[in-house]
């Protein structure tokens, strides 16, 4: 089964109901999740939509971070080494409960757990997402690590800790690489294709939405369903057009 939407809601969501099977939430990167906000918001889907959403940023991101410019809830700056990179601290186990609050109320079927570029691979990084993932697993979502960096010269690391973890996953942009280990849910997230990591103003050619499909098919030899979240400025129109490829192929 393929779940087709965007990283965020880019048209009034009563229409993005009609049209997408996923959204993946992103306030909750920046501020911690709402849990009466998101039950409300899951009230109102309609039966068989899903929802992803991005963890709090006090789990991932430092405090000197430029994405903390975006919230309303800053912690405490004396705490600054106390936050992010997925260290083993009270707080950000703290904020983690938070999060599976937050998951738990909006029925998430995953939670996008996204490491920035400065978390690159060493040794304390990895001792750190080991003990991470292994006190944050559970049973009622699906965690999405999205490792960026230096990771990406270390796959087999990635490999190592996502196969230790029966509800960790591997997320993707699917043009650039693809899961190191094959889990029943395949997450791709897509950030435009062109040089370094993102790239958000670009805009899917036809042959591009072509070559996605027959990605996302060889995916669905290994997975029983491939979610394909669009994280671009165009997200909208790119993912309708893909949407309406993979059925046309069916």
């Amino acid at each position: 089964m393929i779940f087709v939407g965007c990283c965020g809601f880019c048209m009034s969501r009563q229409k993005y109901y009609t049209i997408f099977d996923v959204v993946e939430l992103q306030e909750t990167f920046y501020d911690p999740p709402d849990p009466e906000k998101l039950r409300r918001l899951a009230g109102e889907a309609p039966p068989g939509f899903v929802f992803a959403m991005k963890a709090w940023q006090a789990i991932t991101h430092p405090l000197d971070s430029p994405t903390w410019k975006r919230t309303r809830v800053v912690p405490d700056k004396s705490l600054s080494d106390r936050y992010g990179f997925l260290r083993p601290t009270k707080e950000v186990f703290d904020a983690w409960e938070r999060v599976v609050e937050g998951a738990k109320a909006l029925n998430a079927k995953v939670v996008v757990v996204q490491t920035p570029p400065s978390f690159g691979y060493t040794e304390e990084n990895y001792r750190n997402a080991l003990e991470f993932f292994a006190s944050a697993s559970t049973q009622s979502f699906l965690i999405g690590w999205e490792p960026r960096g230096t990771w990406q010269q270390n796959r087999d690391k990635i490999a190592d800790i996502v196969s230790r973890f029966r509800n960790v996953i591997h997320v993707v942009d699917p043009f650039k690489n693809l899961p190191v280990v094959d889990k029943e849910t395949t997450y791709f997230r897509l950030h435009g294709i062109g040089e370094g990591e993102v790239n958000y103003r670009y805009k899917y050619t036809d042959q591009d939405l072509k070559n996605l499909l027959n990605i996302v098919r060889r995916s669905l030899e290994r997975s029983k369903e491939v979610f394909v979240l669009f994280n671009n400025v165009y997200m909208a129109q790119d993912a309708q057009a893909f949407k309406a490829l993979a059925k046309a192929m069916q």
